[in-house]
């Protein structure tokens, strides 16, 4: 994909639905009994994956573009695949779909491609064998494949050392098939998208602070779900309309729950020119339209609580940064080592590719702003984000950039080129 300075983004975009909540409501609808209806799904290649594992266990669920329709086989209703689970790029269909199968009466194997098979799973298999889970890594790496043989499991409480949605609702849905009442505290509360949803479906989960509680049901009911836009594929269209000069976009109907708006917080923090019109709460679920306009930015620090609101936007605010006057410092980031790439080293080799004045540390990075860009060829390891960050860089410095592996942004945001293009002044 090559890239080149733009004059200007002016217009309006709807953002493609919530990812961590279009894998949820598949999920979810297909462990309870009746119909779900999913409106505005994310048909994204990690969502499909989803779906797939799920049609591979008996689940009847059809798919009309962005409509979704789920038709259950309640809580006890999965039925053992013919074949392995392909997960492919999809670390939250990994976790989340290991806490469902390990309390299942039959044995599965999951596995995805290289990348996903190099990621750490060791902290989902934690918390699964306390519950009483058969859980092995195949080549004892503790990562995928995984063999999950189910087997009746016992309710626990669990203190997780890291701040994470993927860990906390591992936990909590293989606690819809435990003996008792199943507990996650967190270091910092992690996006809440499990606890909404599963209250939805009818299921008993108590939340206090930094600790979920679900109580095992009978049984779950089918619920209609409107998928807000993700504020995460979003952020790369703040960020876009901030540092582009000549820029107005409105984003339509993009999801803020306050476990999830952390970009909204840092941008400001940065003094930027955004502002939230036409709010409303769909299920739980804060929507909004977010108006972001050319800003003058100024250098911040981004540390502690805010971090697991905007762990997937790091690498764009590290681009927001490198437009800032003054320096920018992110901390307690450690955990997009472990992301789809290395997103720490990343973020910062292709922005000193790109003449930023940039450098990595143990748990994030500094970035000193006001150095202009200039095009460069950019490796993303095939991550979506990191593609689609140094896209928005590439609209924004001298002569041309070119991002290698460009098709790896439809893990999240397929038609995130062809939207970028509408915006653009000639």
């Amino acid at each position: 994909m090559k890239l080149t300075k733009v004059k200007g983004l002016q217009g309006k975009l709807s953002i493609p639905g919530d990812k961590s909540i279009s894998h949820r409501a598949v999920m979810f609808g297909a462990l309870a009994k009746g119909t779900t209806h999913i409106s505005n799904f994310l048909s994204g290649a990690d969502c499909l994956a989803t779906i797939d594992c799920f049609r591979k266990m008996g689940v009847e669920i059809e798919q009309d573009g962005t409509d979704v329709k789920v038709h259950g086989n309640g809580l006890h209703g999965l039925k053992q695949p013919k074949d392995m689970l392909d997960v492919g790029n999809s670390g939250t269909t990994t976790r989340l779909i290991s806490g469902i199968l390990a309390g299942q009466d039959f044995e599965v194997t999951l596995s995805g491609d290289a990348s996903l098979n190099k990621r750490p799973m060791k902290r989902i298999m934690i918390p699964l064998k306390m519950m009483g889970a058969d859980i092995e890594s195949v080549h004892g790496n503790d990562c995928a494949p995984l063999v999950i043989r189910g087997t009746k499991l016992k309710g626990i409480h669990y203190d997780s050392p890291v701040a994470s949605a993927q860990v906390k609702s591992c936990a909590l849905l293989a606690g819809l098939y435990a003996d008792g009442k199943t507990s996650v505290t967190e270091p910092v509360l992690s996006r809440n998208h499990t606890e909404l949803m599963l209250r939805s479906f009818g299921v008993t989960v108590e939340s206090q602070g930094t600790t979920a509680v679900v109580t095992p049901p009978k049984e779950m009911y089918a619920s209609d779900i409107v998928v807000p836009g993700d504020i995460s594929s979003a952020t790369f269209f703040i960020a876009a309309g901030l540092i582009t000069p000549n820029s107005c976009i409105r984003l339509k109907n993009v999801g803020i729950n306050p476990t999830r708006d952390g970009i909204l917080r840092v941008c400001k923090d940065m003094g930027a020119d955004v502002t939230l019109e036409n709010v409303v709460d769909s299920g739980g679920e804060p929507t909004a339209d977010i108006v972001v306009k050319t800003s003058e930015l100024k250098g911040t620090v981004i540390e502690g609580e805010v971090i697991p609101t905007l762990i997937d936007e790091i690498p764009v605010i590290a681009l927001l940064a490198a437009f800032a006057e003054g320096e920018t410092v992110i901390k307690d980031a450690e955990e997009l080592k472990v992301k789809e790439s290395d997103r720490i080293a990343l973020t910062v080799d292709n922005l000193v590719k790109m003449g930023v004045d940039a450098e990595a540390t143990e748990d994030g990075m500094k970035i000193r702003g006001g150095n202009p860009l200039h095009g460069a060829r950019i490796h993303c390891k095939y991550d979506h984000r990191i593609a689609m960050t140094f896209s928005i860089a590439g609209i924004n410095a001298q002569g041309e950039t070119i991002i290698e592996d460009a098709e790896c942004v439809d893990v999240s945001y397929p038609a995130f080129y062809e939207q970028l293009n509408s915006l653009q002044l000639s």
